[in-house]
């Protein structure tokens, strides 16, 4: 084991015990104590995180995961990630400092913000962080300047067409791809390698096809200018759930099509991937209590609507956009939501709204939900609220951040260590490798997964 995670860090569960039967238990310990001010809370299942991981490492054999810690820096995941050999990808000092703090090497952290303080850059020096990434001569003068050591990647853009994703501002194009390389190499900044990101939502085939296209002519531009290129990052954007337009195992069975193509196995490069969603929404559990109800009136209803049993109900819940519900802006949808308490058969429905805590107008959460009369008190569950719903400080000084009740299986637990080197104590531990690891879903086939994969820092 690498010590990052033990069993003091969560709550050992048997299997059979899902998610759910443990969020019940936290709510039956906060409806006893009876407290007008209950706080919003997740559960999370980190034996859902380790499966995704050894899902990863079997559909992407060549590709080392680094987990964007911006998508949820929540001190289990980086944990369990650490102990899975992970490593991670940051944007700031706050989320490097985070990393390090619980022994993450230098050489396991990527800086990968395009746009980065100088202040922040000397922190990453200082604390022996050397890989980063470049698009434009700003950030390469900054750089040169302030991290003499650095290993930079040269961030070029994934896709320009009109539905890509917002995140795809940043990059430069093919044709700027030598200018900058010959900018480094006046500067005095070594240059790895090439980074490109498609975002969520755009790993299409042909898309990723052509990033790597880019990808290998900014490799030869590099390799002709003296650099020692031997690292590729191809980003993000894998799907967190099952509900989406492409399995993941579809998915990267292009990227290694793609890959085999451009980047062939023993060609020297290595190759990264920073999957955020992937890992984390599904493991993460949201439960909210309504703070306050008001009835907005119903416009114009039908000639057969009862104008008197229907109603428009607004709920303000104990948490919103300003804190865990910002996962809103990063174009997550948000998850419908389930009630904790069962309705009373018979009684009517509602149109409803959900938003933040009363005092922010613009803290809208959902509308057009048709849900049954709540009352204050009652309590609100979304699942897959992994990614990008844990903030890294108090939402406006307001609230204290949700508490996070950490799960894993038993099975889980022993897959670590086996997954680890540890032998396994038994035949029935060898062979429930392949059985299911998380406590809240399954899967129908088998994930085994020989442990022979030992990450390694990529500097």
């Amino acid at each position: 084991m690498n010590g990052y995670l033990n069993e003091s860090n969560f709550m050992m569960v048997e299997e059979g015990f899902s998610t759910r039967d443990l969020l019940e238990n936290v709510l039956v310990e906060l409806c006893q104590a009876v407290r007008s001010d209950q706080q919003a809370f997740f559960v999370a299942d980190l034996g859902d995180i380790v499966k995704k991981h050894l899902r990863f490492l079997k559909a992407l054999p060549r590709v080392k995961p680094y987990f964007p810690v911006k998508c949820n820096g929540s001190e289990g995941v980086i944990r369990l990630l650490a102990e899975l050999g992970a490593g991670f990808a940051c944007t700031n000092k706050a989320e490097i400092s985070r990393v390090q703090n619980i022994g993450v090497p230098a050489d396991k952290i990527f800086y990968s913000s395009p746009c980065k303080q100088v202040a922040n850059i000397k922190y990453a020096a200082s604390h022996g962080v050397r890989l980063m990434a470049f698009d434009n001569e700003v950030e390469l003068s900054k750089v040169a300047r302030s991290h003499p050591h650095a290993r930079m990647l040269l961030g070029i853009a994934a896709d320009s067409s009109p539905s890509a994703h917002p995140s795809m501002m940043f990059g430069t194009t093919l044709e700027s791809c030598r200018h900058l390389l010959e900018a480094a190499k006046e500067q005095a900044v070594e240059v790895v390698g090439v980074s490109f990101h498609l975002g969520s939502g755009s790993l299409e085939p042909q898309a990723f096809a052509q990033s790597l296209a880019t990808a290998q002519l900014a490799f030869e531009m590099g390799t002709e200018l003296g650099y020692q290129m031997h690292l590729l990052d191809i980003g993000g954007g894998f799907p967190g759930t099952e509900d989406t337009r492409a399995r993941f195992e579809e998915i990267a069975a292009g990227i290694n099509a793609a890959l085999d193509l451009y980047f062939p196995d023993g060609c020297g490069v290595e190759i990264v991937a920073r999957p955020g969603r992937y890992y984390v929404t599904s493991a993460f559990t949201f439960a909210a209590s309504i703070t306050a109800m008001a009835e907005v009136p119903v416009d114009q209803p039908g000639p057969e609507e009862d104008s008197g049993s229907k109603k428009n109900l607004v709920y303000h819940l104990s948490d919103g956009i300003y804190g865990t519900f910002s996962c809103l802006l990063f174009d997550s949808p948000c998850p419908r939501p389930q009630l904790h308490k069962k309705p009373s058969p018979g009684h009517p429905w509602h149109s409803s709204s959900l938003q933040g805590p009363p005092g922010h107008a613009e803290d809208g959460i959902a509308e057009g939900l048709e849900l049954p009369e709540l009352q204050v008190g009652d309590w609100l569950i979304f699942e897959d609220m992994g990614a990008y719903s844990i903030a890294t400080s108090s939402p406006l000084g307001e609230r204290p951040q949700p508490q996070i009740t950490y799960a894993m299986s038993r099975l889980a637990w022993k897959t670590i260590q086996l997954f680890q080197g540890k032998p396994p104590q038994s035949e029935d531990d060898r062979e429930s490798v392949c059985a299911p690891l998380s406590c809240g879903w399954e899967m129908a086939e088998s994930l085994c997964v020989t442990p022979v994969f030992a990450s390694t820092g990529i500097i």
